[in-house]
């Protein structure tokens, strides 16, 4: 069994998708990060990362002891190997997942997280504060990453050539990207359909919604993890 430390986010729900992919059982354990829950180690299963995803596998086949891992593509690469799946044997084809995997979690995620903290969050933190330039910078260097996957998914079906742990990794940050950008990104948008549909994926963000939450909005909480009402917004630019 495996717990998964939990609070709704792009970065969960690509574990979530993971899980779901490989039919791993698995437990919810929410992290109310309304209370700061994710500064505790003890309520992080060990991690002391202070931020979620982590999860914690009782039965790792390393011996009898719990292995905790922290970092969402640390996370898929585990859960890759443990399972033999969504990641090739090849090396040529493994080390192309590997490249977009850490293309993900260095360029795509931050560089959204920032475009989307800029977008649907300054403003409520700080009403006086003048966000344009930000707002504009993150948008045109997430444009520029979507142009690189559109270049990629022209030429192939998914990231690595075969649909992967980099797509799952992907996924979760494009799965916001609004009908309105639309003609530039027509592969890119396909491949985002593609996955959505997927049982799996259905299934992630499913759970997901079945999850009762309520956060606090103390501004460090904000600042530190600003993803409530994300649904309700579209990337435009």
């Amino acid at each position: 069994m495996i717990e998964l430390f939990y609070s709704p986010s792009p970065n969960v729900y690509k574990v979530m998708i993971a899980l779901e992919e490989m039919a791993i059982p698995y437990d919810i354990v929410f992290v109310d990060l309304s209370k700061g829950e994710q500064f505790d180690s003890t309520k992080l299963g060990g991690s002391i990362a202070g931020k979620v995803p982590v999860i914690r596998d009782h039965h790792p086949g390393w011996g009898d002891d719990p292995v905790t891992v922290m970092e969402s593509g640390a996370i898929l690469q585990y859960l890759a190997e443990k399972t033999g799946m969504l990641m090739s044997n090849d090396p040529r084809t493994r080390n192309a997942t590997m490249q977009w995997l850490f293309w993900q979690m260095g360029h795509l995620g931050p560089i959204g997280g920032q475009f989307w903290h800029f977008k649907a969050f300054a403003e409520r933190i700080e009403p006086d504060t003048d966000f344009t330039y930000p707002r504009r910078r993150y948008r045109r260097m997430l444009a520029a990453l979507w142009d690189v996957m559109e270049r990629r998914l022209a030429a192939s079906p998914f990231l690595a050539g075969d649909y992967s742990i980099a797509d799952v990794a992907c996924y979760p940050w494009i799965k916001y990207l609004g009908p309105e950008t639309g003609d530039p990104y027509p592969h890119l948008l396909q491949w985002r359909d593609v996955i959505a549909a997927r049982s799996a994926v259905e299934s992630a963000y499913a759970r997901n919604a079945g999850v009762k939450t309520e956060y606090g909005r103390t501004e460090r909480q904000t600042i530190a993890y600003p993803w409530q009402g994300l649904s309700q917004h579209t990337i435009v630019s």
